[in-house]
């Protein structure tokens, strides 16, 4: 049994216009929403050398209350083997693998040193703390030491506390480009 559906032969004015706008309407909100999925970025990224200061600036990272902030050195190949905080009063610290830990000189020969295999660092914001002797500031200086192979590398953050929502949630470092003998972050000397 077949049913006949038959369609008018002239679709009215107001029908089209209406259509043209739920299209422009859907377009506009389609693109917003990119834009603004743009500006709060999952992902920051910078290169060894930059992250190193090698280009003369000291790198920042940010953290936020709402959520925590990765420091990813996977996609350079480094594994994390010490780690310094200068002011904990307002940022823990969380680690994807056994992590050097040394509090004074109870760790003298370094043992856990040797197995510490992180290649990320979780920073989380936290209410800040009142620890005696430690000034109030409004940043602290991140320090982090990797290795590849049997190259170890320096790197110093300046951490930021941000407000508001979170504009990234990991920051990536990745290897220096294989392309220059110098890396283009480093300042040559005149």
């Amino acid at each position: 049994m077949s049913r006949n559906i038959s369609f008018p032969s002239s679709i009215p004015k107001k029908s089209y216009l209406l259509s043209l706008f739920g299209f422009t309407l859907g377009g506009t909100i389609l693109f917003c929403a990119g834009h603004a999925v743009a500006n709060n970025a999952v992902l920051r990224s910078i290169f060894s050398c930059q992250a190193q200061g090698l280009g003369g600036a000291i790198p920042t990272i940010k953290v936020w209350f709402k959520q925590g902030t990765n420091l990813s050195f996977i996609p350079a190949g480094e594994t994390i083997r010490k780690v310094w905080l200068d002011d904990p009063s307002q940022v823990t610290l969380d680690f994807d693998g056994p992590m050097c830990l040394q509090f004074g000189q109870t760790n003298a020969n370094n043992s856990n040193c040797d197995n510490s295999a992180a290649n990320v660092i979780h920073l989380r914001r936290i209410k800040q703390l009142n620890i005696p002797g430690l000034p109030r500031t409004n940043k602290t200086l991140l320090t982090v030491v990797t290795e590849k192979g049997n190259q170890k590398k320096l790197y110093a953050f300046r951490v930021l506390y941000g407000s508001g929502n979170p504009e990234y949630n990991t920051l990536a470092v990745f290897a220096d480009p294989p392309a220059a003998r110098t890396p283009a972050c480093v300042r040559v000397p005149r």
